[in-house]
């Protein structure tokens, strides 16, 4: 049987390279219903399902696409919500080729690609949102067990919020900014992840009872002592949005900026469709773009669709241990994003009035490996040479946000600034209290803040039960 399995995933329609580098349109397309059955024939349906430890939140891989090659599409997406609240999104942006993909029995045999999981999962969830009647109405359960408080409704929250909520949990989230989503609202582009689809997902777990209030900032708008008072749980979820800067000479000049605030004015606040929506963001012709992960990719693929004559991407590691999906960078590469490795800046060189106008930087090398597992890069003394750039964006990484830390003495932090939690419950050094998500890890992925929000939902469910009963 395995040797008739075809080596190749089912390809997926995309936009072509030079359309789509000028707009924001999303990049590949989807399956078709026949495309994605055939996928789903490439899958062994094999006894170990090793799919599944590879998943974040352990969703029963064989079974769903068990029935979508069945054309069970209502069973498909069924199984699907049972684990994941978040099916589109998650086949969009989870990086399955490290997950679950990564551990797929199709492809580790010989020349084999594995299972296209991600695209079957994102299939599944488009299909049963645009087929009426395919999908279950979601079934409310009866509010009787206690009320949680939510802060923050990025990933993290929203599943922590749908799970309680589907226990019997009255669940409030607190969101700081005016739409709910997180960093699939303010980090993730259109082209990536349409943000219809993020309001889709977001009202279907508000249908679950979750009710979600906007614009409250805890720490300011409500303290966490009213919270605490009203609430019997809490869960903390509010990511790792403040941005970190290299602090180099020349950070200060106009047409520096971070990631965070470039990507959160093009996609929370619509810049990209200016003058539609009045956010206005200023768009150098030679944009660098500091750092190699997926906001990097994000950041110079959006600078190029607002008009840079040319994006570029500057990390000082090499193209081996850059820290993107590879889809990601491939996608980047295809839309004539330039890259320098073993590149990092040094100086922003400004003009009379205060304007960046070049980046200095130096070549690097790689030495021994450091706390990450990567070779460390190392200056190759007397290489610097200058890159002439109207803009700057520095895409290299997220701290801890203070204002609800700083008015929470009594959480224990790491040395990092972040929330010491338990990594199986999610209890924080406070009663009643738990976090998950970026906000104790650090910046890490959509799935893996997920899976963090269901153990401690599990865990604020038996801690709420336990308290009653005692």
């Amino acid at each position: 049987m395995a040797l008739n399995i075809p080596k190749n995933k089912t390809p997926i329609a995309e936009q072509k390279p030079e359309e789509r580098s000028h707009n924001f349109k999303e990049v590949v397309l989807g399956y078709t219903l026949e495309e994605a059955i055939t996928e789903a024939n490439r899958c062994l349906q094999c006894p170990t399902h090793p799919c599944v430890s590879g998943c974040p939140v352990n969703i029963d891989i064989p079974g769903f696409i068990l029935a979508l090659r069945n054309n069970d599409l209502s069973e498909s997406i069924k199984i699907l919500k049972s684990y994941n609240n978040l099916p589109a999104v998650c086949g969009r942006v989870c990086p399955q080729e490290s997950q679950c993909e990564g551990k797929c029995t199709v492809g580790l045999m010989k020349e084999h690609e594995p299972v296209a999981i991600g695209k079957l999962e994102r299939f599944v969830a488009d299909w049963a949102a645009s087929h009426e009647g395919v999908e279950e109405p979601p079934k409310k359960v009866e509010v009787n067990k206690g009320k949680v408080a939510v802060i923050g409704a990025g990933p993290s929250g929203l599943t922590v919020a749908a799970d309680l909520a589907k226990k019997g949990y009255k669940v409030t989230i607190f969101e700081a900014l005016h739409a709910p989503g997180g960093v699939l609202m303010y980090g993730i582009p259109e082209f990536r992840l349409p943000k219809t689809i993020v309001e889709r997902e977001v009202k279907a777990i508000e249908e679950l009872g979750v009710d979600v209030e906007t614009d409250v900032v805890v720490g300011k708008t409500i303290t966490i002592e009213e919270i605490r008072e009203e609430y019997d749980a809490i869960y903390i979820g509010t990511g790792a949005g403040t941005p970190r800067f290299m602090n180099i000479p020349g950070t200060n000049l106009n047409g520096v900026y971070s990631a965070s605030e470039f990507l959160t004015r093009i996609n929370l606040m619509h810049a990209y469709e200016f003058p539609k929506y009045d956010t206005p963001i200023r768009i150098g012709k030679r944009v660098v773009v500091v750092g190699a992960g997926n906001v990097a990719m994000d950041a110079s693929r959006s600078a190029l669709r607002l008009g840079a004559e040319k994006s570029m991407i500057v990390y000082r590691r090499s193209e081996k241990e850059m820290p993107a999906r590879i889809e990601e960078y491939h996608h980047a590469l295809e839309e004539g994003i330039e890259f320098h490795w073993l590149t990092n800046p040094v100086e922003y060189i400004g003009d009379e009035n205060g304007n960046v106008k070049a980046v200095k930087c130096i070549k690097m090398q790689l030495g021994e490996p450091d706390a990450s597992g990567r070779r460390r890069p190392v200056p190759i003394e007397g290489s610097e040479f200058v890159i002439e750039a109207d803009m700057v964006i520095e895409a290299i990484g997220q701290t801890a946000n203070k204002v609800l830390l700083s008015t929470f003495p009594e959480l224990k932090l790491n040395k990092r600034g972040y929330i010491e939690a338990d990594p199986e419950t999610g209890a924080t050094s406070v009663e009643g209290v738990y976090a998950g998500g970026d906000i104790v890890t650090g910046a890490a992925t959509v799935i893996l803040a997920m899976g963090a929000g269901k153990k401690s939902a599990k865990a604020i469910d038996e801690y709420i039960t336990s308290k009653k009963k005692a």
